[in-house]
């Protein structure tokens, strides 16, 4: 008789925190895909880099969670969360950071104020000006209780973190 996969993932305590990491970050940049995309609300260049671990996490948590189910050597497992949590806690960073500009701690990245190029390239420079929408880095886009994007995305980050510590340290319960 097959094992249910709730059955699976309790005698794979490693695979259950690679697939929690799997859908929390899945959900962490469809989140911010919808903001983007169906809210209209423009990233910043500091919440574009925000999401670069995501795109590591997910294809890595994935993998991790195949690499549990098929009981692949404990030090692959162990590389792969440690390769998470290296990556989450670089996002918790980046996101410490972008809630630090945005609380006015410190200033935020020269590119937050718009990158200047070649203004003769496209026309009289005034329409050029006219045209460029510079989405900064140091004002947020909204809050909810208080917090925004950026701040959410540092708990996000640590509880990917947490998760990605608890996979490192399962052990299969004893048969």
């Amino acid at each position: 008789m097959k094992a249910t996969w709730n059955e699976q993932l309790r005698r794979e305590p490693a695979a259950a925190a690679a697939v929690a990491i799997f859908v929390l970050s899945a959900a962490t940049i469809l989140s911010a895909w919808y903001f983007q995309y169906v809210l209209k609300l423009p990233p910043c260049p500091l919440c574009l880099e925000e999401r670069l671990p995501y795109h590591i996490v997910i294809p890595l948590s994935l993998l991790m969670a195949i690499a549990a189910f098929v009981r692949a050597p404990r030090a692959l497992i162990t590389v792969g969360f440690v390769a998470i949590l290296a990556a989450v806690l670089c996002g918790a960073a980046l996101g410490a950071y972008h809630a630090g500009v945005e609380w006015r701690f410190w200033p935020g990245p020269t590119d937050c104020s718009g990158p200047l190029t070649d203004l003769t390239a496209k026309g009289p420079l005034i329409n050029q000006l006219q045209s460029i929408h510079v989405v900064r880095c140091d004002e947020a886009a909204g809050r909810f209780l208080g917090i925004s994007l950026a701040g959410y995305n540092v708990l996000i980050s640590l509880a990917l973190a947490a998760i990605a510590a608890f996979g490192l340290l399962a052990r299969k319960p004893a048969a």
